[in-house]
């Protein structure tokens, strides 16, 4: 079968292998999550039962404030990992982002590995394409027809040039990007965020992307997988698997990119993803002022398995979160956000 795959396919299905196969979290780099702790109250002064995690994000009614985040697509297993996310998102009140949709643009006839919303009609849903795309050829046009493609509420716009930079074959010119971030954020109707996959986001580039005029930033941050670690495991030459190993600790943890980005752009939502595995990774970023959590590693192989096993997945990620606002005494997610019992660095 690979060998009928195009080059973009064959990457697709190599990245989702090494992934449930190999060590590819971050070295020597943490989310930064571990540095903070909440004080537990003996007293909260709640009822447990009253404890909620609704919100809203982007205008959209959302049960728990999760994003399945954008992880793949484009061939067979990807289409049933991705409705597997659907499903489970549609019956708990999530969000959720498309793996990146350049490779359907490109074949049409691969647009249904993407789709979704007939198994998840209510979600938050973003489509999500390269940025670097947008100098490749890409622009307003291909933007819409992502979003239209899926029937998406807003845009994904991933930056990876450490990525791209290592990738065989990989676009790497990254000049005058951010005046096409602009227009494209100008031009279509939806919101557009912008998201690192897994380097994180400086407070100067949070910045820059604000005005720019996106809707919210996702920091993306390092500590969990390193997309420069699976490039390895997909190169060749012995000189650029040194490079690439070279990287296994690049990047701004998570819990560092979220809290400098919030006060770079306090009046802008900011996501955190990247290396969040618990309920309680989930609430201490909450407590640092992210508006949507992502989970990607953490649900990829209960969603290679079926949509009850990251159902399961996240009701346990759901109770834990509860569990913690409970024992601080935030009743809500704005109480969790406001919280003084949350120490740290």
């Amino acid at each position: 079968m690979a060998g009928n795959l195009t080059e973009i396919e064959q990457r697709k299905a190599e990245h989702i292998r090494i992934n449930l196969d190999e060590d590819v979290q971050s070295k020597g780099i943490t989310t930064g999550f571990e540095k903070y702790r909440f004080v537990h109250q003996a007293l909260p002064e709640l009822d447990f039962a009253q404890v909620r995690t609704s919100s809203e994000v982007l205008g959209h009614a959302l049960n728990a404030p999760l994003l399945l985040s954008s992880m793949t697509g484009g061939v067979t297993q990807a289409r049933e990992i991705n409705r597997n996310l659907a499903t489970a998102a549609e019956r708990f009140g999530l969000a959720m982002g498309i793996g990146s949709q350049r490779l359907a643009l490109e074949q049409p006839d691969l647009q249904d590995f993407f789709r979704i919303r007939d198994v998840a009609p209510n979600i938050l849903l973003f489509a999500n394409l390269g940025a670097v795309q947008l100098n490749n050829g890409y622009g307003v046009e291909e933007c819409l027809r992502a979003v239209e493609m899926v029937g998406a509420d807003a845009l994904f716009l991933h930056l990876n040039p450490l990525q791209e930079a290592i990738q065989p074959g990989g676009n790497a010119n990254f000049a005058g990007l951010t005046a096409r971030i602009a227009e494209v954020c100008r031009a279509i109707s939806v919101p557009v965020v912008v998201k690192e996959v897994g380097w994180g986001i400086s407070g100067e580039v949070a910045t820059v992307l604000a005005t720019a005029g996106v809707a919210a930033i996702d920091v993306a941050g390092a500590g969990g997988t390193s997309w420069s670690e699976v490039e390895r495991h997909r190169l060749s030459s012995p000189m650029k698997r040194q490079v690439a190993a070279a990287f296994a600790g690049w990047g701004i943890g998570t819990a560092e990119s979220l809290v400098d980005v919030r006060r770079a752009v306090p009046d802008l939502p900011v996501f955190a993803s990247g290396g969040i595995h618990t309920g309680m990774d989930v609430a201490k970023a909450l407590a640092l002022g992210a508006a949507l959590v992502g989970l990607a590693s953490t649900v990829l192989r209960a969603a290679v398995e079926s949509a009850t096993a990251v159902e399961n997945e996240l009701q346990v990620i759901i109770e834990e979160l509860r569990t913690c606002m409970f024992c601080i005494g935030a009743g809500s997610l704005p109480a969790l956000r406001d919280t003084p019992r949350l120490i740290g660095p």
